[in-house]
C-alpha cells in the first residue's frame, strides 16, 4: 500500500528532497503523483523567491532612506548595496514572471514600514521621511559625486 505524500509540506521543508521524491516517481512512471509533486515544488520555489525579493526590497529601501536622511554619512558601500539589491530584484523578476511591478507594488507599504524601522535602528533616530516613490527606489541614481540630493 502506497501512502500519499504531503507535497506542500515536503516542498516547503526541502526543495531538494521534493525533487528527489519526484525523480523516484518518474522512474516508477507514476506520472499523476509526480505532477502533483512538481506543482507543489514550483509553488514553494515561487514563495521562496518572493520572500527573497521582499527581503531585498526592504534592504534597498532602508539604504535609500539612510542615503536621504544622512547625507553626511553616504558611502560607496551604500551605493553598492543599492545597486546590488536592485540587480538581485531584477534577476528574480527575470526568473519568476509573477514577481512583476504590480507584485512589488502590492508589498510596497509592508516593505517600506520594515525598511523605515530598520533604518531607524541603524541610524539611531527616526527617519524624517515616510514614503519612497517607485522612481526613488528603482530608477534614481545613487553614487558619491556630490551631485545627487
Amino acid at each position: 500500500m502506497h501512502t500519499r505524500t504531503n507535497w506542500e509540506e515536503l516542498a516547503t521543508a526541502s526543495h531538494y528532497l521534493t525533487a528527489t521524491a519526484i525523480q523516484t516517481l518518474l522512474q516508477q512512471e507514476n506520472w499523476a503523483e509526480a505532477k502533483e509533486g512538481l506543482d507543489a515544488l514550483i509553488a514553494a520555489m515561487g514563495r521562496s523567491e518572493k520572500q527573497a525579493v521582499r527581503s531585498q526590497l526592504v534592504r534597498l529601501m532602508s539604504h535609500i532612506i539612510k542615503w536621504k536622511c544622512q547625507p553626511e554619512k553616504r558611502s560607496s558601500s551604500w551605493a553598492v548595496t543599492i545597486f546590488s539589491a536592485r540587480n538581485e530584484i531584477a534577476d528574480s523578476q527575470e526568473e519568476v514572471p509573477s514577481i512583476s511591478r504590480s507584485y512589488l507594488e502590492s508589498v510596497w507599504e509592508k516593505c517600506l514600514a520594515r525598511a523605515i524601522k530598520q533604518a531607524e535602528l541603524e541610524m539611531d533616530k527616526k527617519p524624517d521621511l515616510s514614503s519612497l516613490s517607485w522612481e526613488e527606489v528603482s530608477e534614481d541614481e545613487y553614487h558619491i559625486s556630490g551631485e545627487d540630493e
